[in-house]
């Protein structure tokens, strides 16, 4: 074929440098790729609000008459002020601390003890700087810019697995994402139904094998590894077909992107294709003016984002056993609302967790309350929970990670500072 690499690599529907195996050895070859799938086996879904969510009006502190004097035109009312022709009002929780409206759909999953809060939970760094917040997070070292990989690909590569496929580890987008770049190999797929070699009817498999016999003669053992590894990863999302796999009855995923991610995510989970750590995001959080409070622009965001969750919890059905869900932003927002009707970059937030062993109905963290002499820097919900003390109790309680260590360098995990958020 006259067809040079570079014309395959741009427009073949793969990205190979998302395998994370570009810069190593060839090694999925050695990890059972070529077999069959790897079964049901416990399963995380991260799920990253990426523009810093208004933790305040998401679990709304309604016990604590400072949240209504901070915030006179976007505190969400009382539950008990839910009356006819009066605004939405948030969804009672505890007594203390309520769902927004928007987010009716997850209120089930709570009074069925399947999703737990964390509330005034994130990074101990105080940088405002979305970029290096997200990274921080990801990377799971907070104030440390020089950290080559993401905590969740040193999970993976802390934990040898013979049995691991192609499909260990898969981020929904069209590039890898920092939490899981690092040397275990990891997936970025856009859309399922684009991971292939793309060519019009019968042309497909001469594109396919034209692509595969140049990287064949590449003189580049790990290009040539790359390419080998791709072609059976592509075979093996063949002969699976997630795509059979059609929404349960009642999973009514939002349309668009981040609905489109979660309904494939379920697909994979249903194929048994080896699937252990799943990645998406969803943007539109950075509200610095005109944010709503019942109703907007913020209301709206989450209206998808609950919608979303529950229909990804639905489809699931008998697999949400095996299956854990993950929910984070890089940091909440002023406790104080702005000039502009809206909030400020902050500090803490919450985090959402769900799935049927985590021991839900509850929202867990030390509450720092929301008077002056309370907020970080004068301005912000204060933290008490460090993120890194989640991730490392999800990763060893539903993942089995023995040793956290090497997973969250630089930090001393505390087993006294886990919340008990799974079940023994």
């Amino acid at each position: 074929m006259s067809m040079s690499r570079r014309y395959f690599l741009k427009n073949s529907g793969i990205a190979l440098a998302s395998l994370g195996a570009l810069t190593h050895s060839p090694s999925f070859l050695t990890r059972a790729l070529g077999q069959t799938p790897g079964g049901r086996r416990k399963v995380l879904v991260t799920i990253f609000q990426r523009g810093a969510a208004d933790g305040l009006n998401v679990v709304v502190p309604y016990g604590e008459q400072a949240y209504y004097d901070l915030r006179p035109s976007l505190a969400i009312p009382r539950p008990q002020e839910g009356a006819a022709g009066a605004a939405p009002s948030c969804i009672d929780l505890d007594g203390f601390f309520g769902l927004h409206p928007a987010l009716a759909p997850l209120k089930p999953l709570y009074d069925a003890r399947q999703m737990a809060v964390v509330h005034a939970a994130g990074s101990p760094d105080s940088t405002r700087s979305h970029f290096d917040a997200q990274d921080y997070m990801e990377s799971g070292t907070p104030g440390v810019k020089s950290t080559a990989d993401g905590w969740l690909n040193r999970y993976l590569a802390s934990k040898a697995d013979p049995q691991a496929t192609a499909f260990r580890a898969v981020a929904m987008g069209p590039t890898l994402p920092r939490v899981l770049q690092g040397r275990a190999p990891s997936l970025a797929i856009n859309n399922l139904n684009e991971f292939a070699i793309r060519g019009g009817g019968q042309a497909a498999g001469a594109v396919q094998s034209g692509f595969e016999a140049l990287y064949a003669q590449s003189v580049n053992d790990a290009l040539r590894g790359t390419g080998r590894e791709t072609f059976e990863a592509v075979k093996l999302l063949k002969q699976v077909n997630p795509a059979q796999h059609k929404p349960a009855p009642g999973a009514n995923y939002p349309r668009g992107r981040f609905g489109d991610s979660l309904r494939q995510i379920a697909q994979l989970v249903k194929s048994d294709i080896g699937l252990e750590v799943a990645f998406t995001d969803i943007g539109g959080w950075d509200t610095h003016a005109n944010q709503g409070a019942a109703q907007g622009q913020l209301a709206l965001r989450l209206a998808e984002f609950g919608q979303g969750i529950a229909a990804l919890y639905t489809d699931l059905g008998d697999r949400a056993g095996d299956v854990l869900i993950l929910t984070m932003t890089e940091f909440g927002r002023t406790a104080k609302e702005n000039g502009n009707r809206g909030t400020d970059h902050g500090h803490a937030g919450c985090m959402f967790v769900l799935g049927g062993e985590v021991k839900g109905g509850q929202v867990y963290g030390r509450w720092p309350g929301l008077k002056g002499g309370q907020l970080h820097e004068g301005r912000d919900l204060a933290l008490t929970t460090d993120f890194r003390d989640i991730f490392a109790e999800l990763a060893k309680g539903h993942l089995g990670a023995r040793n956290l260590g090497p997973i969250f360098p630089g930090y001393q995990i505390n087993p006294a500072n886990f919340k008990g958020l799974i079940r023994a």
